[in-house]
């Protein structure tokens, strides 16, 4: 069977994975920097191996509650596609849960409902520990518009 390397992670008590080929760090307790202007979903910029990168607010994206004292997070750094084109983006987390491999056919499709957030976000879904798991593609999570809006706030910036 093929198998598929995932990192979990959560956010406010949903839990969901990514596959490890997208991550290219995770980011504990990160020393985000507001830009002014910035489209709501961006917290900010951080340094990353001499790179400046935005960091976008997930809890926001998935249109979950967010609190001031939510700040306590992790950041992942994703490597996206968009266009043949290769771009970091971080994004939070409020914890980092495990590296796992699951069976490709264990994933199943995620039902329609009415989920709070965009169903084109999510690949699919996997039951892991008794808990179901929402696998994310972070292609289309941080999709043109946000990057879009990413570029924008850079030029702020300068």
């Amino acid at each position: 069977m093929e198998k598929q390397t995932l990192l979990t992670f959560e956010i406010c008590s949903e839990q969901f994975a990514v596959n490890v080929t997208k991550v290219l760090e995770v980011l504990e307790q990160q020393q985000i920097t507001p830009v002014p202007r910035a489209p709501q979903f961006i917290l900010g910029i951080i340094n990353f191996r001499g790179e400046i990168l935005p960091v976008i607010n997930t809890r926001q994206k998935f249109n979950v509650p967010f609190e001031a004292e939510d700040l306590k997070h992790f950041v992942i750094v994703f490597e996206t596609f968009a266009n043949n084109e290769k771009q970091l983006v971080a994004a939070t987390a409020d914890a980092v849960k495990d590296v796992i491999e699951i069976d490709i056919s264990d994933i199943k499709p995620v039902p329609e409902m009415g989920l709070g957030y965009n169903t084109a976000f999510i690949s699919g879904v996997v039951r892991y520990n008794e808990r179901f798991v929402l696998l994310i593609e972070p292609d289309q999570v941080f999709s043109m518009n946000d990057k879009v809006a990413i570029l924008v706030a850079e030029n702020e910036l300068k």
